[in-house]
Parts: C-alpha cells; structure tokens; sequence
C-alpha cells in the first residue's frame, strides 16, 4: 500500500491535500441559529450574536492619567513655578473650575476641572503646606485622557461573530453591558469504539487498556467553549455502531468519534456513516492523522478522528478546531497563528506526507528560539503530548538542517 503524499491513492482512495480537506469541512459548517441572552460573567468563551454598541462614552469626561496637579499652562512661567493649591479632586469626586493663578491636587481617573489644560505629575514637584513647586514646564494636554478617547455612545464596540475573552467582558462592562446575545453552545456528541476500551477507575481485563480519547476530546471540545453530548463507550459492531450514530445525530450539533475511521474488519464507524448518510471525506496527506473522516448522518455533520491518540489530536486540533469554531458563529480567519524559528536538529528523512511533529519552542542557551521535535514519531504515544507545547510543520519530501526555519503551532493558539 503506497502513501505517496497528495497525488497518491491509498486503497483506491487518494489523499486529499490539507487545504483542500480543511475547504471541504468549513464548506459545510452552519452555524447554529439559536440565540440566548446570557449574563456577563457567563459570555467568556461564547460567540456574540449580534453586535454591541456602547451606551456610554468612555471616558465620559476628560480625567487625569496621573497623580499630580492640573494646571493651567499658561500660568507656569518656567521651571520651579509656585502655585497655590485651591482644591484636592480624589477619583470620584468632581472638583470646582479652576481658580486663575492655582493648582489642583488631583489623582488618577478624576475629573480634570475646567480651566485646566494638562495634569503635572507628583513626582516633578514639591508641595510646601498650601503652595505646589513645579519643576517641569508642562505642554498643554499632558497627563489627560480625553472624554470619549476610548469609545462615543452609540459607537460599535464588538462585531457578531466575536469570540468573547476576558478583554472583551472588561471592555463590556466598561460601556454598561451586563447581558449579552449569544449563539447557542453548539452540542457534539461523543463516542470511542473499541471493545478494548475501559473506562479510568475499572480493573483492567487482558488486552484492555483505558479511554483516554473520550477525556482528550471532551478537554478538547470544552477548551472551545463547546457543550458535549458523551455517548461512552461503543462496542465494535455494525449494529451498535449504527445505534449510537443514529442516536448521536439526534441529540446534538456534531458527531466526533475515535477509531473505526480505518480499514480494519473492526472498524465499523466508516460504513455505518456510509450506510446511514454520507462520507464526503476521507484520508488527509499529514502524519499523523490519514486516515480523518467528514460526512453527515442525515443533517448532522460527522467527523471521525483516528484512534491513535495523538492522530486524534492533531487532526482535531487542525480540522475539528476550525469547523467548530464557524458552526458556534466565528467570523473571521478561523486559522491559529503560526511561529517561525529554527529547528534544532537535522531532518534527513522526510516523510511523503506533510508532517505535524510534536515539537518543544524554547530558548537555546544564547537566549533565542528554537524548536525542539519529541524522540518519538509513534502517534501511539501520548506522554509526548504532554511534553510538547505546539506542533512543528515539517515540509513534505523536504530535508532539514539544524537552523532551518520551520513554521510552528503552539498549544496556546490551538486550545483556546
């Protein structure tokens, strides 16, 4: 059996570039329509359905940057200028306009009084009983933030299809929003099939061995802001295949399984989809992760990692993340931000198939970046995910030499 990379067929099934692949699943992905109003301390994570204006204009008026004195300018004749003190205006509090020929003692976030045209910080001046020294000539408009600097009232502050942070919640309750129209968590169901599967805490049976894939893809999908739909443990059957597939398209938004997407006579997930729906997709030219699947189970979209753990990873970290994230309603560049940086070590044998490595992005010891790739390239072994904090991109029939650069996927862009 060839696996010669895009052009190649495996089984009478040619691989599908990556691109073309990834295309084909955002070509199907719908965002789901329901919306609800949820509370701000409940939004992090949900995307936006509509936009948000801002029902205030921030700041509402001009206010101080810094602890220090407003001042008029044009009553600073140079350095150690003396000024009398006619006010204190504490954040809070709104002061008096500005007597001619004074200073007043203010603190960040006040109100800068009228007649005052800059904020003169405490560190350049001498306070002496009731009088200020200034011994730094201000320009007009220093230390001030102006009214409306950061947002007007009626502006848009968010756009729908917004993905909320803890920027986005602080920004928010900045301009008075406290609840917020958001798209419905979008619900997947899943299931590993295996009857060597056993659930973490039960006695393990010969030739058993525990799910971690149900735990990685249910951390996976909640690291997204999903809702999953755990449908345990399928036993390797066309018929139970068939039951829970059918059962899953009925209680949520998508499917994602682990294992039976290959050719073996117990991998039943493939032609139960088949059998069911439709298979608009399958085996992908990475390593590892060929052997992905796409279809529907009537309008329910199907997507079927492989049952090596870190396959199952990488192919939803690459394909799972982005359909996901454009059926909960994502606009914009669905794509993770890539890193480029030396690898450090030769590549001499290429793999035909463009390979996602797990890989390690640190400092050498002059200080600068460097990608380290894991001892393994066994998608069995999944400790290494954990000893990894991204992927490197290994160019297909490409040969590297240590200092060559390589593109790199950390974790933190992938599982967020």
């Amino acid at each position: 059996m060839s696996e010669c990379g895009c052009s190649s067929h495996t089984g009478g099934v040619p691989l599908k570039p990556l691109e073309e692949a990834l295309a084909l699943l955002l070509s199907h992905a719908r965002p789901v329509a329901e919306v609800e109003e949820v509370a701000l301390p409940e939004a992090l994570g949900r995307v936006l359905a509509s936009a948000i204006t801002s029902r205030i204009t921030m700041p509402p008026w001009d206010n101080s940057a810094m602890d220090g004195y407003a001042i008029d300018t044009a009553d600073i004749e140079g350095c150690g200028t003396r000024l009398p003190i006619s006010q204190r205006i504490p954040a809070g509090t709104s002061g008096e306009p500005l007597a001619p020929g004074t200073a007043a003692r203010i603190f960040t976030g006040a109100p800068v009084p009228a007649n005052a045209d800059a904020v003169v910080i405490q560190e350049v001046c001498e306070q002496r009983g009731d009088e200020v020294i200034i011994n730094q000539v201000p320009k007009p408009g220093a230390n001030i933030r102006r009214a409306g600097e950061d947002t007007r009232e009626g502006a848009e502050v968010l756009a729908a299809g917004t993905r909320i942070g803890p920027q986005h919640m602080g920004l928010l309750a900045s301009v008075g929003v406290d609840r917020i129209p958001m798209r419905r968590r979008l619900k997947v169901a899943v299931f590993s099939s295996g009857d060597e599967l056993v659930m973490p805490g039960q006695p393990l049976g010969p030739g058993q061995i525990y799910n971690s894939n149900e735990f990685t893809l249910e951390g996976l999908l909640r690291s997204i802001g999903c809702e999953p739909v755990k449908m345990g443990i399928v036993q390797d059957t066309m018929e139970a295949t068939c039951r829970a597939l059918k059962e899953a398209s009925e209680k949520a938004d998508l499917i994602v399984t682990s294992g039976g997407v290959s050719v073996g006579e117990e991998d039943h997930i493939k032609p139960a989809v088949e059998k069911l729906g439709s298979l608009d997709l399958w085996k992908i030219a990475i390593r590892p992760g060929k052997p992905l699947a796409f279809g529907h189970i009537g309008d329910t979209p199907f997507i079927g990692t492989p049952g090596n753990p870190v396959s199952l990873f990488v192919t939803f970290c690459l394909f799972g993340r982005p359909f996901i994230l454009k059926a909960q309603g994502v606009s914009g560049d669905l794509r993770p931000t890539l890193v480029t940086a030396p690898i450090g070590c030769d590549w001499p044998r290429p793999d035909k198939r463009r390979e996602f490595a797990r890989a390690r992005l640190e400092l050498d010891e002059k200080g600068e970046a460097e990608v380290s790739l894991y001892r393994s390239r066994s998608s069995g072994v999944l400790s290494s995910l954990a000893w990894a904090n991204g992927l490197a991109i290994l160019p297909e029939n490409q040969p590297l030499e240590r200092g060559d650069l390589v593109q790199f996927l950390p974790f933190s862009a992938l599982l967020s």
